[in-house]
């Protein structure tokens, strides 16, 4: 049977070869295998090789190296930015800020803190699913501790403009996190003109391996993380444990290889979205969910109004894609994100995720608008 058509890199994205390649020569006794917290020959190489790629991942985001920390992925840096700055900003206030249209570890850690005496506000945003930097200001208040708001939204691939958003923070003195699992590597970050506070990032969207993230904070933000996990102390007291010294420096190679290869990767990728949306607004019932030009490169939305998402995903098994958050896979509820965009329960319902990568081809394309132009008819055709 010929393997389906990839057309899920949101939820994950293949390591890149050379990745792999980087990540196997640090398994064995001929390679980094060493911990870097040791003091002897081998440890001190990889030591060495962490700092290396702690700097790689830095310079994806235009960050010194000593203001990040390596975790076990997006998930992981979103729980330890916003429970950690909450939970010690408890004297001064009670009060975050975020959207409905997070991811579910965003909102996860949210809940979590309004079990613990927080109020938190939920920003509804329009049609197209952006945040106007507007209603942050509105929701901010005196006993405002923190504003987290993603970059680029997981399902529709909405970018918000998180330069406005961390001007407008700066000047309330109240820090911004941003979840940029979506965007890092994609589309310029550059932490050096725009003042986030805290931003989270992840391999394994970028075409490196599972289980390996980072956290960047602004070092006046260092004394108010209270780290997660406890133990030996590693990454400057706020995340202990071994550090994986394969994954880091296969999460070093890249973000070198997505800082090289973005222009080019982003340009390619986006030419293949307006492809594929070209090919599928013309099916009967065919709705962009999002802005149709402000966001990421590789990720579009689709819904096919009269017909079931996962209905529709049962008659493509030549393709393999989403019909919604990897994370809400197991749910039959409605997309939570297309809802708050004001979608209808059965447009909701009826969405698809196509999201594209670096070894998506034309090809791919052209045989997604096919078989997704066969079924819809098919359905149509049986359906009451």
């Amino acid at each position: 049977m010929t393997c389906p058509v990839y057309l899920d890199y949101a939820a994950s994205a293949p390591v890149d070869p050379r990745v792999a390649a980087a990540v196997s020569e640090c398994l064995t006794h001929a390679g980094l295998f060493g911990n870097p917290a040791s003091r002897h020959y081998y440890g001190r190489l990889a030591h060495a090789r962490v700092e290396e790629a702690r700097a790689q991942a830095a310079a994806l985001i235009g960050a010194p190296a000593a203001q990040l920390i390596f975790t076990s992925g997006a998930t992981e840096s979103n729980n330890l930015a916003i429970l950690g700055i909450a939970r010690a900003a408890i004297r001064r206030g009670r009060h975050v800020i975020t959207a409905r249209t997070e991811h579910k570890s965003v909102l996860g850690c949210c809940r979590r803190l309004e079990q613990e005496g927080f109020r938190v506000t939920y920003l509804t945003p329009d049609r197209d699913g952006l945040i106007d930097p507007a209603q942050v200001r509105a929701a901010i208040a005196a006993d405002t501790v923190l504003v987290s708001l993603m970059h680029a939204n997981n399902e529709t691939g909405v970018l918000q403009d998180v330069d406005a958003l961390a001007q407008l923070c700066r000047e309330r003195s109240v820090p911004l996190h941003v979840d940029a699992a979506q965007s890092a590597g994609k589309v310029d970050i550059d932490l050096r003109r725009t003042p986030i506070d805290l931003l989270s990032f992840t391999a394994h969207k970028l075409y490196g391996p599972k289980g390996i993230g980072a956290l960047y904070f602004r070092p006046e933000w260092r004394a108010a993380l209270q780290p997660l996990i406890h133990g030996g102390g590693q990454e400057r007291g706020l995340r202990s444990g071994t550090l994986p010294v394969h994954q880091i420096v296969g999460f070093g190679l890249t973000c070198e290889l997505a800082r090289a290869e973005q222009a080019a990767d982003a340009q390619r990728i986006a030419a293949l979205r307006v492809q594929l949306w070209e090919g599928l607004r013309g099916i009967e019932g065919a709705l962009l969910n999002g802005h149709p030009t402000q966001r990421v490169p590789g990720i579009l939305n689709v819904s096919f109004s009269g017909l079931e998402g996962e209905s529709l995903l049962a008659g493509l098994p030549e393709l393999a894609l989403s019909s919604g958050s990897a994370c809400n896979s197991d749910s039959e509820e409605p997309s939570y994100v297309l809802r708050a965009l004001g979608r209808d329960t059965q447009l909701a319902q009826s969405s698809l995720r196509f999201s594209l990568g670096r070894f998506s081809s034309d090809a791919d394309i052209e045989r997604a608008v096919q078989v997704l132009t066969r079924e819809v008819r098919r359905l149509r055709a049986v359906l009451p």
